[in-house]
């Protein structure tokens, strides 16, 4: 269970704040869950799956993006973020069957959602609703309903939901591989690194906001399993800053986008302490060459050289749950830019918390 840690002051008002802050709190409920998480992942080895088809939206969708790599370097499970365009839209008859399906969707609610697992049903696949509520469509669409447990969410942009969605999906791919204990021990551990890590990095990046109150575009780069932190950290920065935020694996960076990098456009580089830290290291080197200002965090931050500002993050023990901790800071710096900048983090403009149209 996670510890208490000491909090600085909170602003009035800061509902994006503390729901960050109660991140801990939920992975830890998340985790009470978990013998329902072992029995889907045995309904999962007992139909001889072989392909994991993930499906949902905004957060969800980023979230999908951790999910290839957690049944990928878990289980060994080919899975993908599939299209749901194919099937709702464009109305492609795929035989299903050896395939399971994982709707994503904190409501429960994004019809396009629903109703691509209503059609994956019908063509044979195994369909799992992972969703914060148990009552919602696409729990009474799917085949078996799995707890977020992430709690009521106020503020628009999502931060909780998503940290509890990426555990999930690390929890069940833990159990398909028949690893569940670890999982349920390094989500445990990441629960504390998290509650002594975000005192620190809301301090720091109070006052790096302020330095990079004038941004309006950056890129955010990294690779592997950090890729959905980056596609996270681009879509809080864009939904609550008016930051025309991109993200880019750092192999594409070089490919096109680096023409446009000047001294007024930071990039921002994920640099994880794994097999693909070298790829992301060139990657920061080439932005830093073309004058780019260069914010650097993630559990291998210490390997980046010539950055602007550093924002080192505690490495768990699984490295495969490192982004529940290294999407931190872009969740606490998404926050504090849009203070910088005047803006009301809690309602962005123009945005609803659920999604009931495509």
């Amino acid at each position: 269970m996670s510890r208490a840690a000491p909090q600085p002051e909170q602003p009035p008002g800061s509902v994006l704040l503390r729901e960050i802050r109660e991140q801990p709190e939920a992975l830890s409920r998340l985790l009470e869950s978990s013998g329902e998480y072992a029995a889907v992942a045995r309904m999962i080895r007992a139909r001889g799956i072989d392909l994991v088809r993930l499906v949902g939206h905004g957060s969800s969708d980023n979230a999908a993006s951790y999910g290839v790599y957690a049944f990928g370097l878990l289980p060994g499970l080919t899975a993908l973020r599939d299209s749901i365009s194919l099937s709702v839209y464009y109305g492609a008859d795929a035989d299903l069957r050896g395939s399971c399906v994982i709707g994503l969707s904190q409501s429960g609610q994004t019809p396009d959602v629903v109703e691509y697992v209503e059609r994956a049903r019908g063509r044979g696949a195994f369909t799992i609703a992972l969703t914060n509520e148990a009552d919602s469509p696409l729990a009474e669409t799917a085949d078996a309903v799995l707890p977020l447990a992430a709690g009521f969410e106020e503020a628009i942009a999502a931060t909780k939901t998503y940290t509890n969605q990426v555990a999930a999906l690390a929890l069940l791919a833990g159990y398909a591989a028949d690893r569940g204990d670890s999982l349920v021990d390094g989500i445990n551990e990441v629960t504390e690194l998290m509650a002594d890590f975000l005192p620190g990095v809301e301090r720091r990046l109070s006052e790096v906001a302020v330095a990079l109150a004038f941004v309006g575009r950056m890129f955010v780069i990294g690779r592997g399993p950090e890729f959905a932190t980056v596609r996270e950290i681009s879509l809080k920065l864009l939904e609550t800053c008016r930051v025309a935020a991109a993200p880019l694996t750092a192999t594409d960076l070089a490919h096109g986008p680096i023409a446009a990098l000047d001294g007024l456009f930071p990039v921002w580089t994920i640099a994880p302490d794994d097999p693909l830290l070298p790829a992301v290291r060139d990657a920061a080197a080439r932005a830093r060459a073309a004058g780019a200002t260069l914010l650097v965090s993630g559990t291998g931050a210490a390997s980046i050289p010539d950055g602007d500002y550093y924002i080192p993050v505690p490495k768990p023990s699984l490295s495969v749950l490192a982004p529940l901790v290294s999407v931190v800071p872009g969740q606490v710096l998404a926050w504090a830019l849009a203070q910088a900048k005047g803006l009301d983090p809690d309602r962005p403009h123009g945005l609803t918390k659920v999604t009931l149209a495509p």
